[in-house]
């Protein structure tokens, strides 16, 4: 059985290891992000400077297709603001008469080829003597053509990116790919720290778990250690009252004194009786199981079966001191039930109310009726039962701590019974207590149908 310091040496080197784990994540992490927003801050700035760029080159390329036009013309540029950027990948171009769409799509390459803007494009011409718009085609780049071969191109359609206003004559250019977004930084940061947040979880559920598992091990282990050494006790006391009975028989001539031979018969009798009852009570316990347990039931009346417990009672208590006060206030009684079992039910109430009372037992029985239950209250005037062990009480080998007192003998096993039994009605039992002032027990039984 593993001991209480070496599961605390356990715990600490569990919480030890996870601190580095967990640290050491965190200084990964910590590395990680400061690499991605590095990438992040080098990726934006080259992005900023490939659009400044680009714009420039645009800028350039779109003056020289004007500088193109007015010299076909014999004019000259006059307007050097004719050249509008509405939006990074929007530009906005104004001239003086219309022009031919098939001729503004060769200068557009042309010089576009010259100033390297290799990016797809989208044109359209507006005419305002004719109040017509024009779609040129879209222009996808082709590195392997040269700008007097010309350029793969798509059916003319109109384009969601171009904007148009009733004023002018002017032609728009398009540039579906260029994309005016940004990195994303928190998305971007977001994977690891959900990343390092799942390991953490993960390991300290593992951690929470393995912990639970040992220390309940531990606390079978020692209920169990508890159990044998009650069990080789409560054995142990009837077999030397029968072996000194028997010697004493054995050893002096008793021939002359009859009643001495009768005492001693006596002594070896009732000891051997309470030695078989308490073998017969741990074998019987240990061969009931919740899908195993096979009730007899019939009709009975519970408040027979208390006036037999109370009648028991007395007897026992002649010489002892205590009374028992009935409270019969159920209408109807009657429950289909395992007399045997239910019997046993109350006389281990009686007997835990008799075991664990520092003075003259006082024990009250209160019987009622609901809609559906018989209920049955047991209230003693015992030293009551901590309010740590009450989630405990009813479970196997299970024994409440009685301080400096060692007489209180049993097994941990009645009140194991008591909730099994009832359980196996479909009943409930409820414990209340108070330390110093006495425990009620509370069996709700479900009434005959």
């Amino acid at each position: 059985m593993m001991k209480r310091s070496s599961i605390s040496y356990l715990i600490i080197l569990g919480v030890v290891s996870l601190f580095v784990i967990v640290t050491l994540q965190l200084i990964w992490l910590n590395k990680t992000l400061d690499i991605q927003r590095t990438s992040i801050e080098i990726q934006n700035k080259e992005d900023s400077l490939s659009l400044v760029n680009f714009t420039e080159k645009t800028h350039a390329a779109l003056h020289d297709v004007l500088a193109d036009i007015a010299d076909k013309r014999g004019e000259k540029i006059q307007n050097f603001d004719a050249v509008r950027q509405e939006r990074t990948n929007y530009f906005v171009v104004d001239i003086n008469d219309e022009l031919h769409p098939f001729y503004l799509q060769n200068l557009l390459k042309e010089k576009f080829y010259k100033y390297n803007v290799n990016q797809d494009f989208q044109y359209g011409i507006y005419d305002c003597f004719s109040d017509s718009i024009v779609y040129g085609n879209l222009i996808r780049y082709n590195k392997n053509v040269t700008n007097d071969e010309g350029a793969d191109t798509t059916v003319a359609s109109p384009s969601a990116g171009l904007s148009w206003k009733k004023d002018g004559h002017y032609f728009t250019l398009y540039f579906p790919n260029i994309s005016t977004k940004k990195l994303e930084r928190n998305d971007q940061l977001f994977a690891p720290w959900l990343y390092i947040l799942l390991i953490v979880i993960l390991i300290f559920s593992f951690f929470i778990f393995a912990i639970s598992i040992i220390i309940k091990q531990r606390k079978l282990s020692e209920t169990r250690s508890d159990f044998i050494n009650n069990m080789t006790h409560e054995l142990k006391t009837p077999i030397s009252t029968i072996g000194l009975s028997s010697e004493m028989l054995l050893k002096n001539d008793l021939s002359g004194d009859p009643e001495k031979i009768k005492r001693y018969a006596s002594i070896i009798h009732k000891e051997n009786k309470r030695l078989e009852n308490q073998v017969e009570r741990v074998l019987n316990v240990a061969k009931l199981d919740k899908d195993k347990v096979v009730l007899k039931k019939s009709t009975i009346e519970i408040h027979e079966i208390l006036q037999e417990v109370k009648d028991n009672f007395e007897f026992n208590q002649e010489d002892k001191g205590g009374t028992i006060t009935m409270h019969l206030n159920a209408d109807d009684d009657a429950l289909r039930a395992d007399d045997v079992h239910i019997s046993n039910v109350l006389y281990n109430l009686i007997d835990n109310a008799i075991k664990y009372c520092e003075v003259d037992p006082v024990i009250e029985i209160t019987t009622r009726n609901d809609q559906k239950f018989l209920i049955i209250e047991v209230a003693d005037n015992g030293i009551g039962i901590p309010r740590e062990d009450i989630n405990q009480i009813f479970d196997k080998f299970f024994r409440v701590h009685t301080g400096n007192r060692h007489d209180v003998k049993g097994f941990g096993l009645g009140l194991y019974y008591v909730k099994l039994i009832i359980e196996a009605h479909k009943g409930t039992v409820n414990v209340k207590s108070t330390i110093g002032k006495g425990t009620t027990f509370t069996l709700k039984i479900p009434k005959v149908s």
